[in-house]
């Protein structure tokens, strides 16, 4: 299992460096049902992970001119923000159980949902919720694409801008996801960055945030196995370098679809999992 798990983390990194998004969302599934880690802990995991290979991933990006710094600023402020808060205050004072639903008539729970089980059906919807957004391909997407791709100057939405950026925090904070999928289309959208700098802006904002938001989670009485995290991270920024060096050559757009079919069927297998 720990095979594929290492695997997958190449998978994760090969994602993020093709398509600038995507990848961090199978970390937690990978840590929880490879490598058997408590699904409150991956979720932590994953934003060191993430936000490490992420990091990593933008060196190349920031060499090509790709980071549109402002844009990075105006949108990763709030998101830094509310996932260190998240992950600071929101995600300790969540109960365990969550809930108790209906009772069987000895008074036993007929089913409860645990935090875990919580967090891990969250990450699901999630995982659904970026496969719809990877599959739905507009047909205009490469003249769209060529539009974008002119050297125009951004324009800020800023009241949505800062919007969205909150709520990616909150999401990452949550569940341990970069949330490429939610940021990119926003840089695109809102901020009228090419792809290729919507790209790039993407994973500095995620590495940014992900690694504050791990800082958030330290407490001084949590036990962290670094040297699992090193191990798995190293794997990972093979896996985006790779990714990085495979997008001169192959079209993110061509795998995007694909990758989000794979990423329904985990999210699906794992609500079907954890609630039935």
């Amino acid at each position: 299992m720990e095979i594929l798990g290492y695997i997958g983390a190449v998978l994760m990194g090969l994602s993020l460096g093709l398509i600038g998004g995507g990848g961090s969302i199978l970390t937690v599934p990978i840590l929880v049902y490879l490598f058997q880690v408590d699904a409150v802990l991956a979720t932590a995991y994953s934003l060191f992970i993430v936000g490490l290979t992420s990091l990593v991933g933008s060196f190349s990006h920031i060499k090509l001119g790709n980071i549109h710094w402002r844009t990075a600023i105006v949108f990763g402020i709030p998101s830094i923000v509310s996932v260190f808060l998240t992950r600071s205050y929101l995600v300790p004072r969540i109960p365990d159980p969550i809930v108790t639903f209906s009772q069987d008539p000895n008074g036993g729970a007929a089913f409860v949902m645990t935090k875990a089980v919580g967090l891990m059906v969250l990450f699901a919807v999630i995982m659904v919720m970026a496969a719809y957004s990877m599959i739905k391909t507009s047909k205009n997407s490469n003249a769209e694409s060529d539009v974008l791709a002119a050297d125009t100057q951004p324009q800020f939405n800023y009241p949505l801008i800062l919007a969205e950026g909150a709520i990616v925090g909150v999401v990452t904070g949550l569940v341990g996801a970069g949330g490429g999928f939610l940021i990119i289309p926003a840089l695109v959208l809102l901020a009228k960055l090419p792809m290729k700098q919507a790209v790039g802006t993407s994973l500095m904002i995620i590495a940014a945030k992900s690694l504050i938001g791990f800082v958030g989670d330290m407490r001084g009485d949590e036990v962290i196995d670094w040297s699992f995290l090193a191990t798995f991270s190293s794997i990972a920024v093979v896996g985006i370098l790779l990714g990085s060096w495979l997008s001169k050559r192959i079209p993110g757009e061509k795998l995007k679809p694909a990758f989000g079919w794979f990423v329904l069927v985990m999210g699906t297998y794992i609500i079907v999992k954890e609630l039935f």
